[in-house]
């Protein structure tokens, strides 16, 4: 341990020994910062039976600044325990931060790769994309999940291609055929977004073997790229910065999203066009793994990035972001799909049930299910200030008041277009909505901030249930 370690161990617990507990707006179901910033998820996996999320985090600072890894375990993905940090910047080759990465299990160890970001000092001849920082590999494992050995640097910015800028970052590691693979996000010289791959016979020596990338230019940097099949679907994921033209202007500033993968994306592939994992204002950087049962469960940041639109209200309280709740990602009549992972239906007590029409002031924490919607006719308010709807089709959210310093904090409209709404799925927590629509094939997440607790739903002949979700205060 070095003395720099020493020192961001002491200040992290002074930091989080001050953090209010007690704010309005602290979520029940979704992972926050105990104090400051949280952005992507990190390490996801279950090892031993234990889940396993690490986070980026801050815990100086609810604005962001130097990045580590904090660390969440638990038994069922509802119920979660701070295990404090894991991974402090305090090598030469990650000391402006512990960027994101992955775990791969294998033979009783866990294997956690990631990004050791270096930012040299400011010099007006920085553009600090192609001079001016170090984005370098770095390997740590653990025995127990717990407690982790010596960091390993295992390339810098030498080993990657030289077309390359210095934005190289966030592997993700896989096996096959017995060899090891690693795709990394990267942003070429030329300003294009891809996705690069290494492959190794022992996990820790690399060598890179291809690049996979859309036939014409698709942004210029793809972070967090994340590659998997389900149900005989290969999918290549990935945020993309750098997207412009009428598709996307109102959209989000990056996007999240997927391509599906026709052929071997180590040799001869295409990839299909790109689609948003989730439509809605808050959602980034999401990462999966496989769950011992074979579900492929995924979380994302319940943030965006570079976006000055709108603002975080749990500032006030000295901390800001959450995760999304954890997601089953599944494929149904050929399309790729979302729900909320099934423990939560152990977490459900049934409040309310009924047709057509649903208005109630009770509850915050809870889930609203509308079924059988009769000829796409759906609308649903929550608290007075969030409108979700159907109309000329289009399914819509949208804030009532937009404005900064009520619930919706600047943040306006989203919508995709579909020719029908056969049911929603409304997933609400203090300062969170996720909604899944016509059995997830379409999500919107958003933070909002309402001074009041309130649903009303509209949908004639459909059947409408109410939900309280008991969880537990989460232990940090």
């Amino acid at each position: 341990m070095t003395a720099l370690t020493k020192d961001l161990i002491k200040l992290t617990a002074e930091a989080e020994k001050k953090a209010d507990r007690d704010g309005k707006f602290r979520q029940k179901l979704h992972l926050m910062p105990p104090t400051g910033w949280l952005n992507d998820p990190n390490g996801l996996c279950q090892f031993n039976g234990v889940y396993h999320a690490f986070f980026q985090y801050s815990p100086f600072n609810a604005e962001g600044g130097v990045k580590m890894w904090g660390h969440y375990t638990s038994g069922d993905m509802i119920d979660w325990e701070y295990q404090g940090v894991m991974l402090y910047p305090d090598q030469p080759f990650d000391c402006s931060g512990v960027y994101s990465g992955c775990a791969f299990i294998e033979d009783g160890e866990m294997y956690l790769y990631y990004t050791g970001n270096v930012k040299l000092e400011d010099r007006d001849d920085y553009d600090y994309v192609n001079s001016g920082r170090e984005s370098n590999t770095v390997l740590v494992t653990s025995a127990d999940g717990m407690h982790f050995g010596r960091k390993k640097l295992l390339m810098t910015n030498r080993d990657y291609p030289a077309d390359l800028t210095l934005h190289v970052r966030d592997p993700k590691v896989w096996k096959e055929g017995g060899i090891y693979y690693m795709l990394q996000g990267a942003r070429t010289k030329a300003d294009r977004g891809q996705a690069l791959i290494f492959r190794s016979d022992d996990k820790i020596n690399w060598t890179f073997h291809s690049h996979v990338e859309t036939e014409e230019k698709f942004g210029y940097m793809w972070e967090c790229p994340d590659y998997f099949e389900v149900d005989g679907k290969k999918i290549l994921s990935a945020s993309v910065q750098g997207l412009a033209g009428e598709e996307w202007k109102d959209r989000n500033v990056y996007q999240s999203g997927y391509f599906t993968v026709d052929g071997d994306i180590l040799g001869e592939y295409s990839l299909s066009d790109y689609r948003l994992w989730d439509y809605g204002f808050d959602y980034y950087a999401p990462q999966s793994f496989e769950a011992e049962d074979g579900r492929r469960v995924q979380i994302g940041w319940m943030g965006m990035p570079d976006c000055e639109e709108y603002t975080n209200r749990t500032v006030e309280d000295g901390w800001q972001h959450c995760f999304t709740f954890p997601r089953e990602v599944f494929v149904k009549d050929g399309i790729v799909r979302q729900r909320p992972i099934r423990e939560l239906e152990a977490r459900k007590k049934l409040s309310e049930e009924t047709k057509n029409r649903l208005e109630t002031k009770k509850y915050t924490t809870y889930e609203a299910y509308i079924s059988n919607i009769k000829d796409s006719r759906f609308s649903a308010v929550l608290a007075e200030e969030l409108s979700i709807r159907y109309e000329n089709n289009e399914f819509i959210i949208e804030f009532i008041n937009k404005r900064n310093n009520y619930a919706s904090c600047g943040r306006t409209r989203r919508s995709v277009e579909t020719d029908h709404v056969s049911d929603v799925r409304i997933l609400a927590d203090e300062s969170s909505v996720e909604i899944f629509v016509n059995d997830g094939v379409y999500v919107f997440s958003t933070r909002y901030y309402p001074g009041e607790p309130g649903l009303r739903v509209d949908a004639e002949g459909a059947k409408i249930r109410v939900s309280e979700l008991i969880v537990n205060a989460q232990s940090n």
